[in-house]
């Protein structure tokens, strides 16, 4: 009895031909259903696709690439060094709602991150080769150049954050998804005012990023002639909190209430008003921003903050890029969209 055989016919991969032969149709016919083209009737592409299921078929990426001009990948671009990324619950949840998304659409993620200035060359070259259908940028600075090299290699794209300073794509119509930093930064200065305090001081993001600035007028417009000694800038990270906690205690060691632009400084202003032995909220009523439940119940005592579905703006992040690249928005037009932000109240304020 002969043995088994182990020669390349005995390894050979499933061919678009055999399908056709078993599906009874033709191979260009087989080719249009399983790269996903269109004009197929759906009792043949439901023929087809059993067959495929039955002899375990894997379709060619180079083909599928050829018929449907996708390569089936997004970059998402974040302008932050390494140790923000995966030290701030933030950016986990929206890479976690980009992720989601973009699997309900057949596409993968590629992340590239920027280091320093000289990644972005790295970035460009990497656009350039055309690995990618689209891009989703966010965290954008002052100086990137991030805007300028999407433009250069016209790749559809769309950003997290307004994109609304010199240098980060200012004077264009681009799409972008934002949330209400302004009104949400308002709503929480209005909490601590109705609580009857009077000394509000405001722990800023940095002031190259519109998130940061925007929280800031949100601020402002609710305490217009406020002591511009009682706004501080952090950067977004714990111990910017803290610094920035213990500049303002300084500064005006009698203040009753802190707004910080986001829960990871609110968590680090706490930690100092702790040291100090000020008593929050008794003596210190504290308001963060974000509502990073991982943050903001894992202090003591619990964070009250403003909420932002973080999660859910990277998914319509990718929602807006799969309408331009199916061609239902113009390249042209701007597609911006601000999504609400709501004040969770919890034991801090």
């Amino acid at each position: 009895m002969p043995g088994p055989s182990h020669g390349p016919a005995a390894d050979a991969r499933p061919t678009l031909e055999a399908v056709a032969a078993r599906s009874g149709v033709s191979r260009a016919t087989v080719s249009r259903v399983v790269n996903g083209g269109a004009g197929v009737r759906k009792p043949l592409a439901d023929r087809v696709r059993k067959a495929v299921e039955e002899l375990g078929y894997v379709p060619n990426h180079a083909a599928r690439t050829l018929v449907t001009r996708r390569n089936g990948a997004v970059a998402v671009i974040i302008d932050e060094p390494e140790f923000r990324i995966f030290s701030d619950p933030f950016f986990s949840q929206q890479i976690r709602g980009i992720s989601r998304e973009l699997t309900l659409h057949d596409s993968q993620l590629v992340l590239l991150l920027v280091e320093g200035s000289g990644d972005f060359d790295r970035v460009a070259r990497y656009l350039a080769g055309g690995h990618v259908d689209g891009v989703l940028a966010f965290s954008l600075h002052t100086d990137d150049e991030l805007p300028a090299i999407i433009r250069r290699f016209r790749v559809p794209t769309v950003y997290g954050g307004r994109p609304g300073l010199p240098g980060a794509a200012s004077e264009l119509a681009v799409p972008y998804v934002d949330c209400d930093n302004r009104g949400g930064a308002a709503a929480a200065v209005r909490h601590l005012v109705a609580l009857g305090r009077r000394r509000i001081a405001h722990i800023a993001g940095p002031p190259d990023q519109t998130s940061a600035l925007d929280r800031v007028d949100g601020y402002r417009d609710v305490l217009p002639g406020n002591d511009p000694t009682l706004l501080v800038e952090g950067d977004f990270t714990v111990e910017g909190g803290a610094r920035a906690m213990a500049e303002l205690l300084d500064r005006h060691p009698g203040l009753d209430a802190v707004f910080a632009a986001n829960d990871l400084m609110a968590s680090g202003a706490l930690q100092v008003l702790r040291e100090r032995g000020r008593s929050v909220p008794d003596e210190v009523a504290l308001v963060g921003f974000d509502d990073m439940v991982s943050i903001a119940e894992a202090t003591e005592p619990p964070l009250t903050t403003v909420r932002q579905d973080v999660e859910g703006m990277g998914r319509l992040m990718v929602r807006m890029l799969m309408s331009r690249l199916d061609g239902e928005a113009g390249d042209d037009e701007q597609d911006s969209v601000i999504t609400p932000t709501e004040l969770v109240r919890r034991a801090s304020a």
